[in-house]
């Protein structure tokens, strides 16, 4: 059996663990039942993981509940990486890929509440080789092979878009199509690039939609890391350091692990659950590269990830330092594909029955209709490597799990869900 390890309890312990910032560590740990939720029901989570580490689909995991300012459960499970046979600990450094989108969402509203950016803004007014990109429209021949028709946008991709995932871009890993082909055969990701011809490699495409119409998964927050990029006059991990992770103490979040000393601490699946689609697969963050990825290059702890929620689900502030707006916070975590943005749920709507997208998460606009429990209000996303978060201010309580494993993702985030919310108690 896999090594497990479970901490709830003292707070000097809790601290020490999560190497967690003095000012937070102060909020405290409490029991299960001073949080509102019944001590049988956290442990379902022990079961429930222990289980799933058991049957050899994950090699180990990391997860926390944070209720009211207190932490109500945290527990390390399993290995960290299946070769090493090393044991899962708090410190541990995860792929986040995906959950990077809130984290670059936050930078450029920082910008758009300095007024150096704003959602009506066309793209091209950042990146000028936007002003020329077509739509690419599918269309049969004769010979019954899908072709592609390049038409002119009716209108132009806004920062709006990027936020929301409705700017025609898509990704070309997963789903078809002839525009995700058309990603798919340009090697987009080939070689060694920066954000800047990064943007310049992918206005070249084509998209696969008209721009505001359709809310399509894509390289939207890419293109937003470069658009911060050249408001801000820093690179996207210098802007972000400066205003996020630094003062925030997410001192382990960034898109590469250079320090070779941390470079065991990375956690890593299964050798044979690596596949996150077509011509994408798990990457190795110790080797740097120059493309800092705002959509989904990003690595992180458990301890790091949690300041950034708590702040939201602070209305953007923590320790006494601001952040954003609880009005822009507000904002992000409304729903922006509503029946009177005019947009469509495009064939793969990853945020699912329930749920509207806000700007850089997916926001649950109904309490039933999704198949896992929650409030109206929630804010959450995930990464393709395996782990997630939610933010119910309703309920004043986060959640983050940590695990790296693709083949098993949605199915253990749904499970999680709801047993964290079948423990309830008040």
């Amino acid at each position: 059996m896999l090594p497990f390890t479970r901490t709830l309890g003292v707070l000097a312990l809790v601290g020490s663990l999560l190497s967690f910032p003095p000012a937070f560590a102060q909020e405290g740990t409490v029991s299960p039942e001073e949080a509102g939720f019944s001590k049988p029901g956290l442990e379902r989570l022990d079961a429930y993981i222990k289980s799933e580490i058991e049957g050899k689909k994950i090699p180990g995991a990391v997860m926390m509940i944070q209720r009211n300012g207190k932490t109500a459960y945290f527990s390390t499970f399993g290995v960290r990486d299946p070769a090493s046979n090393e044991k899962m600990t708090a410190n541990t450094i995860f792929r986040i890929y995906s959950m990077s989108k809130p984290i670059t969402t936050v930078a450029a509203m920082m910008l758009v509440e300095e007024g150096k950016l704003q959602l009506e803004d066309p793209l091209s007014k950042y990146i000028p080789a936007f002003a020329n990109v077509k739509v690419g429209v599918e269309k049969k021949g004769e010979d019954g092979v899908a072709g592609l028709d390049l038409v002119a946008p009716k209108k132009p991709i806004t920062i709006q878009d990027l936020m929301r995932h409705t700017s025609g871009l898509t990704y070309g890993f997963f789903g078809e199509g002839a525009v995700k082909k058309t990603y798919v055969d340009s090697q987009l990701t080939a070689g060694d690039f920066d954000n800047a011809e990064f943007a310049e490699r992918l206005a070249k495409l084509p998209l696969a939609y008209q721009p505001g119409t359709t809310w399509d998964y894509s390289q939207s927050t890419d293109i937003l890391g470069r658009v911060i990029e050249v408001a801000s006059g820093k690179s996207l991990f210098e802007f972000e350091k400066e205003r996020i992770l630094n003062p925030l103490g997410m001192k382990d979040t960034a898109f590469y692990v250079p320090d070779p000393s941390k470079a065991s601490l990375v956690a890593e699946p299964f050798p044979n659950d690596r596949t996150i689609g077509a011509g994408a697969a798990m990457n190795d963050p110790r080797v740097v590269r120059k493309w800092e990825s705002g959509g989904g290059g990003m690595v992180s702890t458990i301890a790091d990830y949690a300041r950034f929620t708590q702040m939201i689900l602070n209305g953007g502030t923590l320790d006494g330092r601001r952040y954003l707006s609880p009005k822009t916070v507000a904002y992000m975590g409304s729903n922006h594909i509503g029946p009177a943005a005019g947009v469509q749920p495009g064939p793969y709507y990853l945020p699912g029955p329930g749920f509207g997208f806000g700007l850089g998460f997916a926001v649950r606009t109904e309490p039933g209709v999704s198949f896992t429990e929650g409030s109206v209000g929630e804010m959450t996303w995930s990464g393709a490597g395996g782990t997630t978060f939610w933010i119910d201010p309703k309920e004043n309580m986060f959640v983050v799990f940590m695990a790296q494993t693709v083949t098993h993702r949605t199915r253990i985030r749904t499970a999680l869900k709801n047993i964290v919310y079948g423990a309830f108690e008040k």
